[in-house]
């Protein structure tokens, strides 16, 4: 089919620092999509025009409705990153579609600070919690954050304080590429208010104090990162734990008996891209659940309340499954086996004898392997150290061939 949809990127330079190529789309448009900010950079000739809605979704079904009409929509820069050409790549075969990039934000601040846009991680908090920021806070990290509005980085800043990276460097961009670019720089330390246009890009070099903790992607999180009432996968064993549920981008994690999350949220730290489903009873571990989430730069968890197996009905199939309470109840196994899909990981842990016993059954009928997980910790001992045994743990492992 004919091309009848174009996505072009746009500049605070309007019409003007188009390249030929979306200058002709623009102007053989019969339908104008955009923004207001973007459509009030075209002036009125009588054609057909699109304010975004919100919520989007609205949009898209509008934009396909007029399939076979020549539509034009304007973004930001580059529609496929983070922009409105991804959501729309979903919905309309590509080969019905012609996109047409400017620079983006990343590129663009990128090019005034100097930093290599391979070396920086991107990231947008648009539409989305700031609580974002803490998956990419890191010693050295150089991260370019397209904004959500003028408040938004007096909220990164407050959050970097937090995390003891007050002396970080931040430079709002203001209307980059355009008559009305401006540069604001200070610190996390000193910024609190500064009054910034909603449209902003923010740039931050993490410099850590001494004594700021440093969180790793890598699994194995300190005990002491998650709020806990004591129902926490130890560290050693959740490293253990992760490496057999192996995450991959873009792969979804049931956390059945999630207690405070600490598996599933070391999973969406581990697999960018992926989602962890927390399935817990207690409503008061939900909680712990979310606020660890948040704390730890994933937000997004999804949490479910309610016991295995009944909760897990309805959810979408899992890639790999934890099992960290309720190894004898039954049902369970039954229904968290049957969920997975050819090379679906299961990892199930358990600490009593009943649940061993469990465990045993489920290897035979999973053909997984069965683990003991015996970790000891230096403790003082009067004047001296001596060892601490944590409870030891038995792990199924198993694939679904």
């Amino acid at each position: 089919m004919t091309p009848w949809l174009a996505v072009i990127g746009m500049g605070e330079d309007g019409p003007a620092g188009l390249s030929p190529a979306a200058r002709a789309l623009l102007a053989e448009a019969q339908v104008l999509v955009g923004g207001a900010r973007h459509l009030a950079m075209i002036p009125e000739d009588g054609r057909e025009r699109l304010a975004w809605p919100s919520p989007l979704a609205a949009l898209v079904d509008e934009i396909l409705a007029r399939r076979g009409t020549r539509v034009c929509v304007v973004a930001t820069g580059d529609p496929m990153h983070y922009g409105i050409g991804v959501t729309l790549a979903k919905r309309v075969p590509i080969e019905e579609m012609t996109i047409v990039p400017a620079p983006s934000a990343f590129a663009l601040a990128c090019a005034r600070l100097g930093w290599p846009v391979a070396e920086v991680a991107s990231l947008t908090l648009h539409g989305r919690p700031v609580e974002l920021i803490h998956g990419a806070i890191r010693p050295g990290a150089r991260l370019i954050i397209l904004c959500n509005d003028g408040a938004t980085p007096a909220q990164v800043a407050a959050a970097l304080r937090a995390r003891g990276y007050g002396a970080s460097p931040m430079t709002v961009f203001e209307h980059m590429g355009g008559p009305r670019e401006r540069r604001v720089d200070g610190t996390a330390d000193a910024w609190r208010d500064a009054p910034v246009a909603d449209f902003n890009t923010l740039a931050v070099a993490c410099a850590a104090e001494p004594d700021a903790p440093v969180l790793p992607l890598v699994p194995g999180l300190p005990d002491t990162a998650f709020q806990s009432d004591g129902q926490l996968t130890k560290r050693e064993v959740r490293a253990a734990t992760l490496a057999a549920l192996a995450p991959v981008p873009g792969q979804i994690l049931w956390d059945v008996g999630a207690g405070c999350g600490s598996v599933a949220i070391e999973w969406l730290r581990a697999a960018p891209g992926g989602r962890a489903v927390a399935i817990e009873r207690a409503a008061a571990r939900r909680a712990l659940i979310a606020g660890n989430a948040a704390a730890l730069g994933v937000p997004g968890i999804e949490i479910v309340p309610g016991d295995a197996p009944e909760a897990l009905a309805g959810l979408a199939p899992p890639d790999a499954v934890f099992v960290g309470g309720g190894v004898a109840t039954p049902g369970v196994r039954a229904a968290c086996w049957e969920a997975l899909g050819p090379g679906g990981r299961l990892v199930a842990n358990a600490v009593t004898v009943e649940g061993e016993a469990a465990l045993a059954q489920w290897r035979g009928e999973t053909e997984g392997e069965l683990v003991r997980i015996a970790v000891a910790r230096a403790a003082p001992l009067g004047a001296r150290l001596g060892w601490r045994p944590l409870m030891p743990v038995t792990q199924l492992r198993a694939l679904k061939r």
